[in-house]
C-alpha cells in the first residue's frame, strides 16, 4: 500500500508538473500572439494568417496547432505542415522568440530610418512647394515690382505724348526726282547697285547734297528691279563713322561684333553660370544680304578700317575666345557654329565722306567704286526751296529762293532756313490772329539769317566793269569751289633795278613761287623788268592758296598793274604758270567751275590738260581751255600787242 501510495503521489506530481508546463507553454504562446498583434496589428495579423494558411490553426485550442501557426506567421513560410511534439515546442518557441526579436530590431531601425526619410521628404517637399510658388510668382509678375511698374507707367504716359514730325523729316527727299542737282551721281550710283554684281561704293561730296538719301533710295530701286542680287527684305544699316568707337582689346566692337566672356564682360546669365563665352554679332552681320552705309567713313579708326577690309574679303566675321572649349557639352549649337564657321557678313559697303580721296585708306578705295556728288548751284538751291515750300503747303515771296541761295550751298541748310522762316511766319500769324494758310515773307528769312549769324556764301561777284590790276582766280576747299579776288598795284621803283615785290605771307610758299614765275613771264611777253617796280600783290580776304593753281591769275593781275591794262571782271582763270608762259594742269577744276558759276562768272579759262575734267553737258558758263598765257591775253585784251612776239 505504501508503495502504491508512493507511486501515486509520484505520478500525481509528474502530472501536476506536466500540467504546469503546458500552462506555461500556452501562456507563452498567447504572449507571443499578443506581441505579433502589437507588431502587425490585429487586422493585419488575421490577413497575414489567411495568406499563409494559418488562420484555422491560429484559432485552434490545441497548442501544437497554434505553435504551427506561429511558425508560419513568424517565418512567413506556408510550407510548414508537421505538427510539433510537446518536446519540440519549447525549442520552436525559443526560435520564434529569437526571430521576433530580430523583427522588432529591424522594425525599430526601419522606423528610425522612415522617420528620418520622412523628415527629409518633408523638407524636400516644402522646398519644392516653395520653389513652385516662386516660379509661379515669377511667371505671373516676372522681375516687376511696384517701383518698376510705376516707372513703366511713366514711360508709357510719355510715349502717349507725341509732337508733330519735324519739318526736316517731312522735307527729306522721297524720290530721286527730289534729289536736285545730282542726276549724274544718282545714275552712277544706281548703275553700280542695280546689277547682278553690285560693287562697294564710296560717295564723295560736300555736306547736305543728298548722299545718304540717295544711297537709301538706290537700294529700294534696286530691290524692285529684275536680275539684282538684293532680296525684297534686304536691310539698309546706317551708322556714322565718327561714333564707331571700339576697344583694341576687342572687349566691344559694335561694327564687327565681339565675344563677351563669362567672367568679366557679362555674358548671359545661363551661359556665364556654365562658363560659356557669348558672341555678340555686329552691324556687319545685321547688314548681311543688304547695304552697310557708313557716313563719314574717312573718320573711321584706321585699325578698324583694316579689320573691315578683312570682313569684305571673307564675307564672314570670325570670333575667338580663350574661354571657348569646343568639347564642352554646355555650349549651345549656335555658339559652336559661330566659333567654327564665323558669322555671315555678305553685304555691299557704301561709305560717304566729305574728305578728299587722298585722305581715304588706299586699300578701302581700291575695293570700292567712287562716285562724286556735285556742289549745288544757286539754281539747284532755288529748286529745292520751291520743292520744300510745296511740301509744306505754304506761299512765300518770290525773292525768297534766291535770297536763301545766297547764304548756303547745302540743300539741308537751305531747307533748315526755310523751316525756321516757316516757324516765324506761323508765330507771327498766331500773334496777329490771322487765319488761313501760312505766308512766308522776305523779312522772315532775313530774321532767321540774322539770328543764325549767317553770311552770304558768295562774297565776291562778277560784274561787267573792267579794272586795272584785279582779276578773279579760282580755288577749292574740300568739294567746294570759290573765286579768289587777286589784286596788284605797281609803282616805279625809287632806284632802277631796286624794286620790291610784296605778297601775302598767309597765302603759302608755293603761291610766292608763282609770283616770281609770273615776274619772268611778264618780262618775257612785255619786255618790262619787274625789278624796276615796287609791286604789291594781295589775295583779298587773306585766303590761303594751296599750290600754284593761282599762278596765271597773279601773272595777269601783275601785268595789268605794270602796264595799266584794265581787265574784265566777269572772267576767272586757273592754272599753274611756268616761266615760259605755259599754263599747266591743276586739280579741282570741276569744283572751281561750279564756284565760278555761283559768283556769276561768264567765262573761265582753264589749262588745256584739264579739258577732259569739264562736264559735257555744262550750262550757264563758258569754259575756254588754253595752252599759254598769250591765248588768254588775246581773248581778254584783243588790242594788246605782244612786243617780243611782234618784233
Amino acid at each position: 500500500m505504501k508503495v502504491f501510495l508512493e507511486r501515486f503521489m509520484s505520478s500525481k506530481d509528474q502530472v501536476s508538473s506536466q500540467f504546469s508546463q503546458l500552462e506555461q507553454l500556452k501562456r507563452q504562446v498567447t504572449a507571443i500572439y499578443g506581441l505579433l498583434s502589437n507588431i502587425y496589428g490585429s487586422d493585419k495579423l488575421v490577413l497575414r494568417a489567411g495568406k499563409l494558411e494559418a488562420l484555422q490553426l491560429m484559432r485552434s485550442d490545441k497548442i501544437e496547432e497554434r505553435v504551427l501557426a506561429l511558425q508560419k506567421l513568424v517565418f512567413e513560410d506556408p510550407t510548414y505542415e508537421a505538427l510539433p511534439t510537446m518536446e519540440e515546442i519549447p525549442d520552436i518557441l525559443e526560435a520564434i522568440q529569437d526571430e521576433i526579436a530580430d523583427i522588432i530590431a529591424r522594425r525599430t531601425v526601419e522606423e528610425e530610418l522612415e522617420k528620418k526619410i520622412g523628415e527629409k521628404m518633408n523638407q524636400r517637399h516644402e522646398d519644392y512647394i516653395r520653389e513652385i510658388k516662386m516660379q509661379v510668382i515669377k511667371e505671373n509678375t516676372g522681375p516687376e515690382n511696384a517701383q518698376t511698374l510705376k516707372r513703366l507707367a511713366i514711360l508709357e504716359k510719355l510715349d502717349s505724348k507725341k509732337l508733330a514730325s519735324s519739318a526736316m523729316k517731312l522735307l527729306r527727299p522721297e524720290t530721286f526726282e527730289e534729289i536736285v542737282g545730282q542726276e549724274r551721281a544718282v545714275k552712277a550710283l544706281l548703275a553700280k547697285l542695280a546689277s547682278p554684281f553690285p560693287q562697294h561704293i564710296i560717295l564723295y561730296g560736300p555736306p547736305g547734297v543728298g548722299k545718304t538719301t540717295a544711297a537709301r533710295l538706290a537700294l529700294e530701286v534696286a530691290k524692285s528691279m529684275q536680275g539684282v542680287s538684293f532680296s525684297k527684305d534686304a536691310p539698309f544699316v546706317e551708322v556714322d563713322g565718327t561714333t564707331l568707337r571700339w576697344d583694341p582689346r576687342e572687349v566691344t566692337n559694335p561694327l564687327l561684333g565681339s565675344v563677351h566672356d563669362p567672367i568679366y564682360q557679362g555674358a548671359r546669365r545661363d551661359l556665364a553660370e556654365t562658363g560659356v563665352p557669348e558672341p555678340k554679332l555686329g552691324l556687319v552681320t545685321d547688314a548681311h544680304g543688304g547695304i552697310l552705309f557708313i557716313d563719314e567713313i574717312g573718320e573711321l579708326d584706321p585699325a578698324l578700317q583694316n579689320k573691315l577690309l578683312k570682313v569684305l574679303e571673307d564675307k564672314r566675321v570670325f570670333f575667338d575666345s580663350a574661354y571657348y572649349d569646343p568639347n564642352d557639352p554646355n555650349v549651345p549649337q549656335y555658339i559652336k557654329k559661330i566659333f567654327a564657321e564665323g558669322a555671315p557678313a555678305d553685304f555691299v559697303l557704301i561709305g560717304a565722306t566729305t574728305r578728299d580721296p587722298e585722305d581715304i585708306n588706299p586699300a578701302v578705295r581700291s575695293r570700292c567704286a567712287e562716285v562724286f556728288f556735285e556742289p549745288l548751284t544757286p539754281a539747284a538751291i532755288q529748286r529745292i526751296i520751291h520743292q520744300a515750300a510745296k511740301k509744306l503747303q505754304v506761299e512765300m515771296d518770290e525773292q525768297i529762293p534766291e535770297t536763301i541761295s545766297e547764304y548756303t550751298i547745302e540743300g539741308r541748310k537751305a531747307i533748315s532756313i526755310l523751316a525756321d522762316a516757316y516757324g516765324l511766319a506761323c508765330f507771327r500769324q498766331q500773334s496777329e490772329g490771322t487765319q488761313g494758310s501760312v505766308y512766308i515773307t522776305q523779312q522772315d528769312v532775313y530774321e532767321v539769317v540774322q539770328v543764325s549769324r549767317l553770311t552770304p556764301y558768295v562774297l565776291r561777284r562778277a560784274s561787267a566793269d573792267q579794272e586795272v590790276g584785279k582779276i578773279f582766280g579760282l580755288g577749292v576747299s574740300g568739294y567746294l569751289g570759290s573765286v579768289l579776288e587777286i589784286e596788284a598795284v605797281a609803282f616805279e621803283a625809287r632806284s632802277q633795278g631796286q624794286g620790291n615785290i610784296r605778297f601775302n605771307d598767309t597765302a603759302g610758299s608755293m603761291a610766292k613761287d608763282s609770283v616770281f614765275n609770273a615776274a619772268s613771264v611778264i618780262r618775257k611777253i612785255s619786255g618790262k623788268d619787274i625789278s624796276n617796280y615796287d609791286l604789291h600783290v594781295n589775295v583779298v580776304g587773306g585766303g590761303r592758296i594751296d599750290g600754284p593753281s593761282a599762278g596765271v591769275a597773279m601773272m595777269l593781275a601783275m601785268l595789268s598793274a605794270v602796264q595799266d591794262l584794265p581787265l574784265p571782271q566777269d572772267i576767272a582763270v586757273t592754272g599753274e604758270v611756268s616761266i615760259q608762259g605755259k599754263v599747266r594742269a591743276v586739280g579741282g577744276v570741276f569744283e572751281k567751275i561750279y564756284g565760278a558759276k555761283q559768283a556769276g562768272i561768264k567765262k573761265v579759262f582753264i589749262p588745256e590738260e584739264n579739258h577732259k575734267d569739264v562736264p559735257a553737258d555744262l550750262k550757264g558758263i563758258e569754259v575756254i581751255p588754253v595752252c599759254n598765257v598769250e591765248e588768254i591775253l588775246a581773248a581778254i585784251l584783243p588790242g594788246y600787242k605782244l612786243p617780243i612776239l611782234a618784233s
